[in-house]
């Protein structure tokens, strides 16, 4: 049984990058797709896909690099976990290396990334920060 579902996607992205795949696949959820949706908004990957299989559905991440193969997510960390929840106001929210990262906040209008919650005045759970 997986504890945390979000950990567990974020490690998956991070061991693919490292070994250079050009996909990740791993159990979808709604959460999930949300964070997917700010990657591919970000533009830290190419484009998410679900695949339609039993028991449940899989989340297809479509990994991006450079043109000389460099890595476009250098680093990624959880900050909320289930054993320390972490909530950030809006106004609190500070960008990530001056701009050149994101933190992606799962808030009551759904999961945005850091630039979008401080645009919408949302504050929430931080779910990661990413580089």
């Amino acid at each position: 049984m997986m504890t945390d579902p979000i950990a567990d996607m974020l490690t998956r992205i991070r061991n693919a990058v490292r070994v250079e795949r050009p996909h990740v696949d791993m159990p979808c959820s709604k959460v999930k797709r949300g964070v997917a949706k700010v990657l591919k908004r970000e533009g830290y990957i190419w484009d998410w896909t679900e695949i339609e299989q039993q028991p449940s559905n899989l989340l297809r991440l479509e990994l991006k690099y450079g043109p000389n193969g460099e890595r476009v997510i250098r680093q990624i960390r959880r900050i909320s976990k289930p054993g320390r929840r972490v909530y950030c106001r809006a106004q609190r929210l500070k960008p990530i290396l001056n701009g050149l990262g994101i933190s992606i906040i799962s808030t009551s209008g759904g999961v945005i990334s850091d630039r979008e919650a401080r645009q919408k005045k949302l504050g929430g759970e931080v779910l990661c920060e990413l580089w």
